[in-house]
């Protein structure tokens, strides 16, 4: 190598390459100094933003329109599902303690009505064990269920075939069945209505939050149109840019849709469940403790005082005190149904079985007087005679709570109905509109751009 010369400068260092982001962000900065550059800037902002947003509104709306439809055809009716199960034992073991004391004089329609709650309840946890997932609590609620329901009806039957003998022992058997059903399958059964019912609340939790990120994202798109034009007029002189106003029209549109629509749906799901699900959960509980009651009832003169509690140092038989304490949870449930029942529809079903319970209350004290006065045969009579006995009050409230159940459930429908079809086309919609603003945008951005050609 030859060596360098006294004198002769230094050769020049080679400058290190700059990155490829850096290269391009000094042409993005070298393009927008010139008028046609900053125009395209504009126009790919322009629909960046407009894309966004239909693209979030789509998403979002989506989203809420599924959770919507969830609510009306699958954690509702589950939820129903659920308390349908419950009622149906407990209606189940009512009608098994009716039938146990009617001894030989057991009528058919009494049988029918135990086989079809144990049916119901059967078909029931069917469809609840299909929409469970796998390894969830309503999964083993149902599982539990399942597997507790032949052998309650196993001891129901060896309590009927031992009574029909007339030997005592069957008394025990339906006792034993009643503490496996009021111990085991009640509470897994209140279990299952209760991760039903939280499923619902999720669902609606889903369903009815404002789309914000959507809407903040149509605001910016507007503001950002708005300026568009602006600067155009500024620069130009022209009061319009066809291509930008169509642009800001149809992004007006989206957003006003999204605002009112999902205003409207979210007033129809809050109507749903403020004057729908509320009622029916308070409806479904005071149903509930009738049966619980009417159970409680039979069962101590199953019984005859062989079952006692204390309280507070006091002994009380203790089907009676339960039937006491049941009897108050339906008549708290019937207050707070009238209270939200907010037409004549629901709340003179509920006001017709509140005179029944107080003459039901009425029918039982004169019963229970029989009982303890040792006169079992009149108490018999009083409970499940043919006339003028408790059973017909029983009868009658839960009639009548079944009635206020169909009405609640048919405004449920309706308004969960309003608050979904609210939403109906909204993401496709908004799809659209956002692809029609952006080539609108464009169109209006290419337009000035060709007068620099």
């Amino acid at each position: 190598m030859p060596a360098q010369r006294a004198g002769s400068p230094a050769p020049e260092a080679t400058p290190p390459r700059r990155s490829a982001f850096a290269e391009g962000v000094e042409q993005v900065r070298a393009a927008v100094t010139t008028e046609p550059g900053r125009l395209r800037l504009i126009g790919a902002i322009l629909a960046v933003l407009i894309v966004a947003f239909g693209a979030v509104t789509a998403w979002q709306m989506t989203d809420r329109a599924a959770a919507a439809d969830d609510v009306l055809h699958r954690s509702q009716p589950l939820s129903s599902g659920a308390a349908d199960i419950y009622r149906s034992l407990a209606d189940a073991n009512t009608a098994a303690s009716s039938g146990f004391l009617a001894g030989g004089q057991e009528t058919a329609a009494s049988r029918a009505r135990y086989e079809k709650d144990i049916q119901t309840a059967a078909a029931k946890l069917v469809t609840a064990a299909a929409n469970s997932e796998p390894g969830s609590p309503s999964e083993a609620a149902v599982a539990k269920l399942n597997k507790l329901l032949p052998e309650y009806k196993g001891l129901v039957e060896r309590a009927s075939v031992y009574n029909r003998q007339g030997y005592p022992v069957g008394g025990a058997y339906l006792r034993y069945a009643n503490e496996k059903m009021q111990k085991e399958m009640l509470p897994a059964a209140e279990d299952l209505y209760t991760k039903e019912n939280a499923r619902l609340s999720s669902d609606y939790a889903d369903a009815t939050p404002y789309p914000w990120a959507a809407i903040v994202l149509g605001l910016l798109a507007l503001a950002a149109l708005a300026w568009a034009q602006l600067r155009h007029y500024r620069r130009t002189n022209r009061l319009l840019n066809h291509g930008l106003v169509a642009a800001s029209a149809a992004t007006v549109v989206t957003l006003l849709w999204l605002v009112v629509g999902h205003t409207f749906a979210r007033a129809g799901l809050d109507g749903s469940y403020d004057h729908g699900v509320r009622s029916l959960n308070v409806l479904h509980d005071a149903r509930i403790a009738s049966l619980k009651a009417r159970g409680n009832e039979n069962l101590s003169l199953v019984a005859r005082g062989a079952e006692t509690v204390t309280v507070d140092g006091e002994t009380y038989d203790a089907y009676y005190y339960d039937f006491d304490q049941d009897m108050a949870a339906l008549g708290k449930g019937l207050t707070q149904a009238a209270a939200l029942a907010d037409d004549s529809a629901g709340s003179k079903p509920v006001q017709a079985a509140e005179g029944n319970m107080k003459v039901w209350k009425e029918r039982h004290a004169d019963a229970r007087a029989e009982d303890e006065n040792g006169d079992y045969q009149a108490a018999l009579d009083k409970v499940i005679g043919a006339d003028g006995a408790t059973a017909e009050c029983f009868d009658s409230v839960d009639t009548n709570l079944k009635n206020a159940l169909a009405h609640e459930e048919s405004e449920f429908q309706e308004r969960a109905t309003d608050g979904r079809d609210a939403m109906s086309g909204l993401p496709i919609g908004a799809a659209m509109l956002g692809v029609a603003a952006a080539s609108g945008a464009l169109f209006g951005i290419g337009r000035r751009l060709s007068e620099y050609r």
